[in-house]
C-alpha cells in the first residue's frame, strides 16, 4: 500500500497566482514520483460566500487536474466552526484527509486540532529567520509538529542572527520537479527576467532598526543596473492601478515591464514566461540580507531546471550554492554587472551548469524521499 500524504497548501484564494502554486506543485508531484497517494489539503473560513468559493476550487481543480491531481483537493475550516456541507461539494473532507500516514504542512496557521488528527505530522518552514522571529516573539501560534523542517540552511546553527525558537530544525532545500520543468532553448535576444510583488506594507525591526521589508526595498540599490550591462532586463511585476508611476521610473532607467498576472496568471502560463526568458536576474527581500538565511528562492530552482542560469542575490553562507557556475549570487550592484555578463558569455556551459545544479540538489524525488525517511521515523 502506498504512502499517503496530506500537503497543506494555501493557494486557494490565490486564482492568478502562478508561481505561487508552484511553491506546492512541486512537493506534490515530488510525492507522486516516489509513488505517494496525495492530498492537497486547503484551509477557508466558513463564512465565505458559496459562489466565491465554487469560483476558487473551480480554478484550483482545473489547474490541479492538468497534473492529474484533480482528485485529491480537500477542504477544512479556518475555525472552530465546521464547514457548510455545500461548501465541500466534490471535494474531500478533513476526516478524509486525516487519513493520511503524514501531514506535510506548508501553512504555519493550520489549527491545533487538525494538525492532532493526523498520525504524524510535520512543518515545513519556507520564511526562514521570519518563521523563527515570529514564533519567538509570540506574534505566530504554531501548532506542535512531530518534526520541523526548514529551507534556511543557516535557521538552529550555531552563530545565526535569529532565535531557533527553541525547535530542533532539520534543514531540506527546497525541490522542483524535473520531469516537468526540462531545459528550453531561447531567442538570442531574450531578456533576464523575474517574477514578483513589488510594495507591499511589510516592516520588521532589528538591532539597526525598522526596514521595509518587500521586493521594492530589495531592488533599490540596483534600479540603475540596466545603464550598466548589455543584458536586457524585464522584471514581471504585480502592480497596482496606483503604481503606475513606478512602472514608468523602472521603464526609464532601462528594465521592461510586464503584468505578472496576465503572463503568469496559471501555472503553465508561469513556466512559459520562464521557459521564453535567457536566464533569471533577481533580488531578495531585505529580510533574508539582514539575517542571512541561506534562502533561495523556488522560483529561482524553476530556472535552474529549465537550464537557465541564475543571477540573484547572496543571502547568506552556504554549504553547496555556488556563487559563479550555473548560479551566480552578488552582494552590490558592480558584482551584478560582472555575474551577468560572465552568464551569458559563456552561455550554453551555464545553461548545462544549471540544470546540473538542479538535478544534483534540488531534484524533487531525492528531496522529497529524504523529508519522508526523516518525518515518518
Amino acid at each position: 500500500m502506498s504512502t499517503r500524504v496530506c500537503l497543506s497548501a494555501d493557494a486557494l484564494d490565490y486564482p492568478k497566482g502562478g508561481g505561487h502554486l508552484w511553491v506546492y506543485l512541486n512537493w506534490a508531484l515530488g510525492l507522486r514520483a516516489l509513488g505517494c497517494e496525495v492530498i492537497w489539503l486547503e484551509a477557508i473560513s466558513p463564512t465565505l460566500s458559496a459562489d466565491e468559493l465554487r469560483t476558487w476550487v473551480a480554478a484550483l481543480t482545473g489547474y490541479l487536474k492538468h497534473y492529474g491531481l484533480e482528485a485529491s483537493l480537500a477542504l477544512c475550516s479556518r475555525k472552530d466552526e465546521p464547514l457548510p456541507e455545500a461548501l465541500l461539494s466534490g471535494c474531500l473532507d478533513l476526516d478524509a484527509a486525516a487519513e493520511a500516514d503524514l501531514l506535510l504542512n506548508q501553512r504555519y496557521g493550520v489549527r491545533a486540532d487538525v494538525v492532532s488528527r493526523f498520525r504524524r505530522s510535520a512543518l515545513l518552514d519556507i520564511d526562514p529567520g521570519l518563521l523563527q522571529t515570529w514564533m519567538s516573539a509570540g506574534d505566530l501560534k504554531v501548532a506542535r509538529h512531530d518534526v520541523y523542517f526548514t529551507i534556511g540552511e543557516t535557521v538552529g546553527r550555531s552563530g545565526a542572527r535569529f532565535p531557533d525558537a527553541g525547535i530542533e530544525w532539520h534543514y531540506t532545500p527546497p525541490c522542483v520537479s524535473l520531469d516537468c520543468w526540462q531545459p528550453h532553448p531561447v531567442a538570442a535576444d531574450a531578456p533576464f527576467t523575474t517574477l514578483s510583488h513589488w510594495y507591499s506594507d511589510e516592516w520588521l525591526a532589528d538591532a539597526d532598526g525598522p526596514f521595509a521589508n518587500d521586493k521594492r526595498s530589495g531592488f533599490q540599490p540596483f534600479l540603475d543596473l540596466p545603464r550598466h550591462t548589455a543584458q536586457p532586463l524585464e522584471l514581471a511585476l504585480c502592480l497596482a492601478a496606483n503604481e503606475e508611476g513606478e512602472r514608468r521610473d523602472l521603464e526609464r532607467r532601462g528594465w521592461r515591464v510586464r503584468d505578472a498576472w496576465h503572463v503568469a496568471a496559471t501555472p503553465w502560463d508561469y513556466q512559459a514566461y520562464i521557459w521564453g526568458s535567457r536566464g533569471e536576474f533577481s533580488c531578495a527581500k531585505p529580510s533574508c540580507m539582514r539575517l542571512q538565511n541561506a534562502w533561495i528562492s523556488d522560483r529561482t530552482l524553476c530556472y535552474l531546471a529549465s537550464g537557465k542560469p541564475a543571477v540573484v542575490q547572496h543571502t547568506g553562507p552556504s554549504r553547496f550554492l555556488p556563487d559563479g557556475a550555473g548560479l551566480f549570487r552578488f552582494r552590490d550592484l558592480p558584482e551584478a554587472v560582472r555575474c551577468l555578463e560572465t552568464a551569458s558569455a559563456d552561455y550554453q556551459h551555464q545553461c548545462r551548469l544549471a540544470r546540473g545544479l538542479a538535478e544534483e540538489y534540488f531534484d524533487a524525488r531525492r528531496v522529497v524521499r529524504r523529508v519522508l525517511e526523516r518525518a515518518l521515523a
